[in-house]
């Protein structure tokens, strides 16, 4: 695998399974407007969801939730508004879910669903 968006794709794999495994339906990947970018967009029951995707290696001095810095969930904030804006879709239940993704030890990755990790206001 190289570069930063062939490991990025292969995370957003990972996460989009995993959610798929609970009943999340996925419905577009690495959305880009004027907003920024949304690395996977679903709904899980009624609700549609913005998921940022992150991983962090065995050596990284962060976990991958803490590495969702307040500009980077400004910036998610401002292209899930731009997103539902465009699509008519303000009167919609929503929401912006962190997948933080990290080298498992009984599985090959462990993964971490904080939903509604990131909100307005």
């Amino acid at each position: 695998m190289e570069g930063t968006k062939a490991l990025g794709n292969h995370f957003e794999g990972v996460a989009a399974r995993y959610l798929m495994s609970r009943g999340v339906t996925i419905s577009e990947r690495n959305v880009y407007n004027r907003g920024g970018e949304i690395d996977l967009i679903g709904r899980d029951g009624d609700t549609l969801v913005f998921f940022e995707v992150r991983y962090r290696g065995a050596g990284s001095l962060t976990d991958p939730a803490s590495s969702v810095t307040f500009p980077k969930q400004k910036r998610l904030l401002k292209a899930a508004s731009f997103y539902l804006h465009k699509h008519g879709l303000w009167d919609t239940l929503s929401r912006i879910d962190v997948i933080a993704i990290s080298p498992g030890t009984v599985k090959k990755y462990r993964v971490q669903w904080i939903k509604n990790a990131i909100q307005a206001g």
